[in-house]
This record gives C-alpha cells, sequence and structure tokens, in this order.
C-alpha cells in the first residue's frame, strides 16, 4: 500500500515482541511470547484493521478492472458499486453469475491467506435478488456460508423490500427522531 519499509518493520516489530507475563500471589512468575499478537481493544488495532480492510477493497477493484468480477451498474449512468465497508462489515455486490461467485471466493481466500484474517462464513450470508432459492443455495454451497433471501435488514434498516410505501420508511425515520 505503499508504506516505506522501515515503517512497516516498526509495526511487524510491535506484532511480534508482544509478550505477557503472569503474576502469582503479586509477584512475576514467568513471561511467554503471546500467540494472538494483537487483541480487540489494542490501541492499534483499528488503524491496522483499517489498512486491512484496504487493502482487500484494492484487491476487489482489481479483479473488476480486469474483468474476473462484475459489480452491480446502478442506473441512470451511475456508478458500477462492487462492495461497502462498514466498521467490520464487508457487502461484496455483483450481478448474478456462478463465475462471479466462485470469483468471490477466490478473492476471499487470498485475503485470507495474505492477511491472516479469518472469515466467519457462520455468520455470512449470501443473497439472490431475483434468482431461484435453489440456485441460492447451491452457490451459498459454494461460498460455504448461509442463504438468504430478501427481505432482509442490513446496518438496521431494510433492504430489498417496496420503498414506495410509506410503512417501510418508517424504521428509518425513527432511527432519525431518536
Amino acid at each position: 500500500m505503499g508504506f516505506m519499509d522501515h515503517w512497516c518493520l516498526w509495526i511487524w516489530g510491535i506484532l511480534m515482541s508482544a509478550r505477557s507475563l503472569v503474576l502469582v500471589s503479586g509477584s512475576p512468575a514467568f513471561e511467554f511470547q503471546c500467540s494472538k499478537v494483537i487483541r480487540q481493544g489494542d490501541p492499534l488495532s483499528p488503524f491496522l484493521f483499517l489498512t486491512v480492510m484496504e487493502a482487500l477493497s484494492c484487491m476487489i477493484v482489481k479483479v473488476c478492472e480486469v474483468g474476473l468480477m462484475t459489480g452491480l451498474q446502478l442506473p441512470n449512468g451511475g456508478p458500477t458499486v462492487s462492495h461497502l465497508l462498514y466498521e467490520d462489515d464487508v457487502m461484496i455486490i455483483g450481478e448474478w453469475s456462478e463465475q462471479n461467485i466462485r470469483n468471490v471466493a477466490r478473492i476471499l481466500k487470498c485475503f485470507r491467506l495474505s492477511s491472516g484474517l479469518q472469515i466467519n462464513f457462520h455468520k455470512s450470508s449470501l443473497y439472490g435478488g431475483e434468482v431461484d432459492g435453489e440456485e441460492v443455495n447451491h452457490m451459498a454451497e459454494v461460498l460455504r456460508c448461509k442463504p438468504s433471501s430478501f427481505p432482509c435488514k442490513y446496518l438496521g434498516i431494510k433492504v430489498g423490500v417496496n420503498m414506495n410505501r410509506i410503512s417501510n420508511w418508517d424504521l428509518i425515520i425513527r432511527v432519525f427522531k431518536e
């Protein structure tokens, strides 16, 4: 990502030098090297996570640029959307095709191998807009995640509902009023 080698070595040094000390009755007993070098709550954690997510974003953009994945073209000359990132949540968006889904699986595998971060496929879902349920089930098996269907909630907002109905805006209006 263009970070200088010296800076990368500093970060690597911080991660690899993590040690813990066991206290017995308030006195140091022994020290050991941590096997999980960074933990939730570590001040460096959010920065490193954002850096890694930027790398995932770049991977997805590159795969789309070379034509191995096709995002979703928005109407009226809008942009093509291939992914959305929010905190620790990733949504990969694309045209429904077996090739697209297999390439998403390859991207996620490369990401895991290069970053060391394991994707939790038990929390992951595959949605197919106007796709037969059996097809969604089959492709969810390819990705090793759960098949799901619309409408659903994403970040607390209904997705896949008819927004021409006033009642479907109630949740969004309530969030802004609170």
